[in-house]
């Protein structure tokens, strides 16, 4: 991811976050979605992840837990992105509609049916996820769904089937990675159950 994003980077002739802005982020109307979110929000606005008392010694506010985006300046392919729950739901929203939001076209049809199909010789799709028997969503979305889990214990889940975008923000590193409560619990999972069950009664 980290490659594909210098290679699209040079396409562009500017980086992927000033592509993402300007081209989808400002005119779907995504206010809180960026990369360096000190750069537009008070600390007080943004949850802390992890204690990180190995490299950066200091509870990490506003900047991106993964290393490798650190290192790059915190604009990469592979992490760094901050929004709040609305804002990703809305881009949610624009991949269950097939590229469209709001009556614009930000992304070809054909372009999400390829990166959210099952690709060959693997489990996931081209960037997403695909439900398996260790996917950390619910056991009841169909196959035809698709998501991301992310390492701090975010999650995002389409479902086209039954017109459902699940986002569940949660902060699984704090205060260290050896916080595994969420996944042991199956937290994601059993919300997202919930929700499977709400509708079908």
């Amino acid at each position: 991811m980290i490659l594909l994003q210098m290679a699209i980077d040079s396409l562009n002739k500017k980086n992927i976050y000033k592509y993402l802005k300007y081209n989808i982020y400002k005119p779907m109307g995504l206010k809180t979605m960026c990369y360096k979110p000190l750069n537009y929000f008070s600390k007080n606005r943004i949850i802390p992840t992890e204690d990180e008392e190995y490299w950066r010694q200091q509870v990490l506010v506003g900047n991106v837990h993964d290393p490798s985006s650190a290192i790059l300046g915190q604009i990469a392919g592979n992490a760094g992105l901050f929004s709040n729950a609305f804002d990703l739901a809305t881009l949610g929203q624009m991949w269950l509609n097939k590229g469209t939001y709001g009556g614009k076209r930000y992304i070809k049809k054909s372009t999400i049916e390829k990166f959210t199909g099952f690709q060959k010789n693997s489990h996931r799709g081209l960037g997403f996820n695909k439900p398996t028997r260790k996917t950390i969503i619910s056991n009841k979305a169909p196959k035809e769904s698709f998501g991301h889990t992310g390492f701090t214990g975010t999650c995002i889940w389409i479902d086209p089937v039954n017109d459902i975008v699940f986002v569940f923000l949660s902060n699984r590193i704090h205060p260290n990675q050896k916080n595994w409560k969420i996944n042991r619990l199956k937290i994601r999972q059993k919300i997202h159950t919930i929700i499977y069950d709400a509708i079908k009664n």
